[in-house]
């Protein structure tokens, strides 16, 4: 008796090996994650803004005061636009300032410092502070300016401590009063600024050496014999 024939048991494929990622591969994925963050390929320090990069390799320095954002309703939402208030100067003496309007925040900085380097003045200034004491107003804001020594650092505010960097001034004390509107804060800076005069200059005017004016201020400073 012939016994039935029977199918062979199924052999079940063995799964290929699965080759592991070679290590320069890891290490190119590795960077691929970490430039998808932001973080960039490299560990490198800190960046630097374009904008300081600029000011570095330009002879003039330009610094953003405030920065405003106004909003237009109209049927189909709002517009907003932005105005800019910049200062410039040379830090040898020359200062401007002025104000950018546009819809986007870096046109309109580009338009105020263009503005600004329209309106440059000229301030008398001492070596690395200023020549007197200055106090001016501009509508509600009042700004006082003292010379100091060497060493002392500008103990300002921050926007009279931006104004002050900009025109090259590294030592002096002032106060600001008043209101603290940053536009007017500043041309009340700038226009206690503007009040400084050297000693030279006045002598000049006068039509009087500064070698006879001190000759003359110490002959009547001397005592008168009995």
């Amino acid at each position: 008796m012939s016994e039935p024939i029977t199918n062979p048991p199924a052999v079940a494929a063995e799964p290929a090996p699965v080759a592991a990622a070679a290590p320069a591969e890891r290490s190119e994925q590795r960077g691929g994650d970490r430039g998808g963050r932001g973080r960039g390929p490299g560990r490198g320090g800190p960046r630097r803004r374009p904008e300081a990069e600029q000011n570095a390799n330009s002879e003039f320095c330009e610094k953003v005061l405030f920065i405003n954002r106004s909003a237009k309703v109209v049927k189909g939402g709002r517009r907003f636009s932005f105005s800019a208030l910049v200062v410039t100067g040379d830090r040898k003496g020359k200062i401007g300032i002025g104000l950018g309007k546009a819809a986007e925040v870096s046109e309109a900085i580009k338009k105020g410092g263009e503005a600004s380097k329209q309106n440059m003045l000229s301030v008398s200034i001492t070596g690395a502070t200023i020549p007197h004491d200055a106090y001016c107003a501009f509508d509600g804001a009042k700004v006082l300016l003292r010379p100091a020594s060497p060493g002392t650092g500008l103990i300002a505010g921050k926007t009279v401590r931006a104004v002050l960097e900009t025109v090259g001034i590294k030592d002096v004390l002032s106060k600001s009063l008043g209101s603290k509107n940053a536009a007017n804060v500043a041309k009340a800076t700038i226009a206690a600024l503007q009040s400084l005069r050297l000693r030279e200059d006045v002598a000049k005017r006068r039509g009087v050496s500064l070698g006879g004016a001190r000759k003359e201020a110490g002959a009547s400073a001397a005592p008168v014999a009995a």
